[in-house]
């Protein structure tokens, strides 16, 4: 293998991309590692020389040519998908126009309404769930599935593991098998650190509310389908993406249906916590 010099990293939307964009952007300003994003080939000529490049695609979608490169390594990062729709749905009621281009545009389908007007005019979160299901979640799911699972430069992190190492483990050691040459790894995992939840951004005052509305819960934790996904919306989601759940390796089975609380004792706990 020829020596590392691009460091390549892969999201997917409500995977975990603020984390690592901020986490990269502070690499760049702290060891002077420039940061491009490539979404088409061309942009290969743009590659420096010599040293190493920081190289982002925040839907992991790199033309084959990145892959081919000997001196690219890549870091790709996924997320239980029920655990996207979640978040998603909340997120794209909230998120400003700007924040997201799909939010804006307007379809005769939804009454002339964009995205986020749409979702918010559903009455009921099951709607809302399975309007989010079949639209940015379906786009974000084939994603995932499109990714060259099995690269031999490519190492796969999960974002709920990510969230429980709170030592940052996980990251440093897929930073070590990417061996860029020039990246002070110390360095990086002080950045990765200094951007989580958990680490730099852990006092609510030092956390943006960009930051905070961009998880489900605000703390980003896992396995928030257990609690927060209407069975109703469970079986249906597991009909529709099942297999892909089980291609991810999330969910042998659909078994995990009945582990989704019941639509009307989801909705008495939810009227209990808002009325406190």
């Amino acid at each position: 293998m020829s020596a590392a010099r691009f460091l390549c990293v892969g999201t997917h939307h409500k995977t975990g991309t603020v984390w690592l964009r901020r986490t990269l952007h502070r690499i760049m300003e702290r060891q002077g590692i420039p940061l491009m994003q490539i979404n088409r080939a061309k942009r290969i000529a743009d590659l420096p020389e010599h040293g190493p490049q920081i190289v982002v695609n925040w839907s992991s979608g790199y033309p084959p040519e990145v892959f081919a490169l000997p001196e690219a390594r890549f870091i790709h990062v996924i997320r239980d998908p029920r655990d996207v729709l979640l978040s998603g749905a909340r997120y794209h009621e909230k998120a400003p126009l700007g924040n997201e281009n799909f939010l804006k545009k307007q379809r005769p389908e939804w009454g002339g309404l964009n995205y986020k007007d749409y979702l918010k005019s559903l009455e009921t979160p099951q709607e809302k769930l399975l309007f989010e299901m079949e639209n940015k979640h379906a786009s974000t799911l084939f994603e995932m599935l499109a990714w060259p699972y099995g690269h031999p430069s490519a190492v796969e992190l999960r974002y709920e593991d990510l969230m429980e190492d709170h030592e940052c483990r996980q990251f440093r050691s897929a930073l070590e098998r990417c061996a860029i040459q020039g990246l002070d790894i110390d360095g990086a995992v002080q950045a990765f650190w200094d951007s989580s939840l958990f680490g730099g951004l852990k006092k609510e005052g030092e956390r943006p509310n960009r930051i905070v509305n961009h998880v489900t819960s605000g703390t980003g934790a896992e396995a928030q389908w257990r609690t927060k996904m209407p069975r109703s919306v469970a079986r249906r989601y597991a009909a529709r993406y099942g297999s892909a759940l089980a291609a991810l390796g999330y969910a042998e089975d659909d078994s995990w249906v009945d582990l989704c609380p019941e639509d009307e004792a989801l909705a008495e706990a939810q009227e209990a916590v808002a009325a406190k």
